[in-house]
């Protein structure tokens, strides 16, 4: 993986996004107090797409992590959250709004070998009859949250089942729930 450095807009989106996150894992924050942090590139973005119930979540079958959220590398002069929206679609050919809050902050390796990189995992809700148009090569398909699914990342669906609890409580407070904007 080669070092670039992190543009300050999007340095500066993707801490108040790490900020913002519902949940902090791998200390997550701490990446940003490091004196290098601004030298370790690339910064990466998934999207945790669940349907209204927040029964499913839909991923993509990726060649050798397995089953994953629709994401990838923040290209130069994006952020986190516009690299997620555009990631969202190139994967699957779902366009839909991002929550405003994001579900995650992780710092954690996307390959053996890689340095760690700081990931934000958004969030969106979209109806599992929305038609599917994924990247050649690559499945995507709505899987349910109940039973386990191969993948690089095995501690995510167990995540991702807190968050759509959470989803789940929020759109029961009420009015001001989980429909924020982008």
């Amino acid at each position: 993986m080669t070092r670039l450095s992190i543009e300050q807009r999007a340095l500066r989106a993707a801490l108040d996004e790490a900020r913002a996150a519902r949940a902090v894992y791998d200390d997550a924050l701490a990446w940003f107090a490091r004196p290098e942090a601004a030298l370790e590139g690339p910064l990466a973005a998934e999207v945790w797409v669940f349907d209204p119930g927040r029964t499913h979540v839909l991923l993509v079958h990726h060649r050798w992590r397995g089953w994953v959220p629709p994401g990838g590398k923040v290209d130069p002069g994006e952020t986190q959250r516009e690299a997620a929206r555009r990631e969202l679609f190139e994967e699957t050919g779902v366009r839909t709004d991002l929550l405003a809050r994001p579900a995650a902050v992780t710092v954690r390796s996307y390959r053996r070998g890689w340095s760690a990189t700081l990931g934000l995992s958004f969030l969106a809700i979209v109806d599992r009859h929305t038609p599917l148009t994924p990247e050649e090569g690559q499945t995507a398909a709505w899987l349910t949250l109940d039973e386990p699914w191969e993948s690089w990342f095995p501690e995510d669906r167990h995540r991702m089942r807190e968050c759509a609890t959470w989803l789940a409580e929020q759109a029961d407070a009420g009015p001001s729930g989980v429909r924020g904007g982008a």
